[in-house]
This record gives C-alpha cells, structure tokens and sequence, in this order.
C-alpha cells in the first residue's frame, strides 16, 4: 500500500519522506506561489491557475492571494464561494466546501495531525481525516478547522473559534472550543431587509 493510499483510509502515512507525496506537495507550493504573485486585476489568469491547483471548483470562485495549500487535489469548493486573505488548507485528506461559503481572513482547514506516539511522530507519521463544510456558511475571521470535523448548513462560526468538533446545520457557533450558541433564526436572517 502506498503511503497517499494509506492517508486516504485515514492510517498513519509518511508525508515527510514519501517521494510521490513530496514531489506533489512541491508541485501544489509552486502552483500556489505562482498564483500569488498574480496581480489582483489579471481575473482570467487567476481563475484558471486556482482551477488548475483544485480538484473541483463551482462558479463565482473568488480566493484572494495569500492562499496555500498542500496538494489541491483534495480540495473541492462549490459554487459562489469566497475566501479572503490567507486561507490556508492542509489538504491530506479531502477538504470540501458546499456553495455559497464565505471565509473571512486568516482561517485555517487542517486534515493533519501527528501521533501521541514519540517515536511514530520522530519518525514523520502523521494522520489526515476529512473536513467538510456544508453551504451557506460563513466563517469567521481567525477561525481553525481541525481533522475530521463536519460543519451543517446554514451555518455561521464566530471569529477566533477553534473547531475541534462536528457542528450542525442551522447554528450560531463560537469559541476556543468551538460550541454552539443558538440556533439562527428569522430574526437573524431578516435583520438587514
């Protein structure tokens, strides 16, 4: 068994040593270095480099530069889907985002984690589980998704929340750990008509 075949059952892998994983996590940092260092103004070229470094993008994709990345190819976006100043996904195992979500700046998708075991986690050994976010949702500003978290629809998680757990859908969330407030209701989402 390959080591990106053993990440993708969620077993330790060897991302550190590992030369196909090495060579596409290389290839997936060019790509993204390149992509920032396009002018905000060059839409067309920006659009087709942020396609060509995911495996799947819907429609109105905006992501502003800085963004990384480690292989792209496990990230899936939606439709109308928004991501301000450094985003960063750690993409070993598949990140996927519905439509219509909004990501402030600084926020952080992390699929990896490292063993308790020293001598598993000296010898480079990590974990990636899966994170997926349903649609409409917005996330905060300063906001870490942690392995394996699952996030609803209809969904807002407050700036500075750590998301160590799965939230459901319809939900104001917040907090370091992340945990839900209340629900949103009509009133929420009629304050501004």
């Amino acid at each position: 068994m390959t080591e990106k075949e053993k990440a993708k059952l969620g077993m330790l892998y060897d991302a550190n040593y590992d030369k196909e994983l090495i060579e596409e996590s290389i290839t997936c940092r060019d790509l993204c270095y390149e992509y920032n260092q396009l002018k905000p103004s060059l839409f067309e070229e920006r659009d087709t480099l942020i396609r060509r470094i995911l495996n799947q993008a819907g429609e109105n994709l905006v992501i502003h530069s800085p963004f990384k990345c480690d292989y792209g190819y496990n990230i899936t976006v939606g439709k109308n889907f928004y991501a301000n100043y450094y985003c960063t996904i750690l993409d070993g195992a598949e990140v996927t985002f519905g439509n219509n979500v909004f990501i402030a700046p600084f926020c952080g998708f992390y699929t990896a984690g490292h063993p308790f075991n020293i001598e598993e986690r000296n010898k480079g050994l990590e974990y990636a589980y899966p994170i997926k976010v349903g649609n409409d949702v917005w996330i905060g500003a300063n906001v870490t998704v942690l392995p394996g978290v699952t996030i609803g629809d209809d969904v807002v998680i407050g700036a500075g929340s750590v998301v160590n757990k799965d939230i459901p859908s319809g939900v104001l969330a917040a907090g370091n750990p992340c945990k839900v407030i209340r629900p949103i209701t009509d009133e929420d989402r009629n304050k501004y008509k």
